[in-house]
């Protein structure tokens, strides 16, 4: 099976980044985890997404706050799939991040998630991988009834208090 990269423009990233691991790890999809920057290591990020579908990665989640050109300047370097991150980190509550994560040119998609929306970024890229992978699919599609049973216990209990 393929691997997840999961890259993060700055350390304090971290907190937020730990949810798409988590889901990673829920699904048993190997990964790994590494700290790069559009601006302030641009070789070795560089470098990293191009050498990465040899390297034995299928997707790379890439988070970053502010600018976050993290997302878009791995994307310019591999055609794996990417999705972004955006990070609230500054005075405009991610905003700006989200902007500049989402707002990419034609013919450099980055999929995208909500400001902060690291778990759904992790199983996003669970989803990527299992198209080709049957047992994968098999085990989100169990998550998803799951899922689905909390919720319709949840629903029981709440109507039953209102009747």
């Amino acid at each position: 099976m393929k691997k997840v990269a999961v890259i993060m423009g700055s350390d304090s990233d971290l907190p937020v980044v730990t949810k798409a691991i988590d889901a990673l790890r829920k699904y048993g999809v190997g990964y790994e985890v590494h700290v790069y920057s559009a601006h302030r290591t641009p070789a070795e990020a560089g470098a990293f997404a191009e050498n990465a579908a040899e390297n034995g990665f299928g997707v790379i989640i890439a988070a970053a706050g502010k600018a976050a050109h993290l997302a878009g300047a791995l994307a310019a370097r591999t055609v794996l799939p990417v999705i972004g991150i955006p990070i609230k980190s500054s005075a405009l509550d991610g905003l700006d991040a989200l902007l500049s994560t989402v707002q990419m040119p034609s013919g450099m998609p980055v999929a995208t998630v909500a400001i902060d929306g690291a778990e759904n970024a992790g199983i996003l890229a669970v989803q990527i991988l299992a198209v080709s992978d049957d047992a994968l699919r098999a085990r989100l599609e169990s998550a998803r009834k799951e899922n689905t049973a909390k919720i319709l216990a949840k629903d029981a209990e709440i109507s039953a208090k209102f009747q």
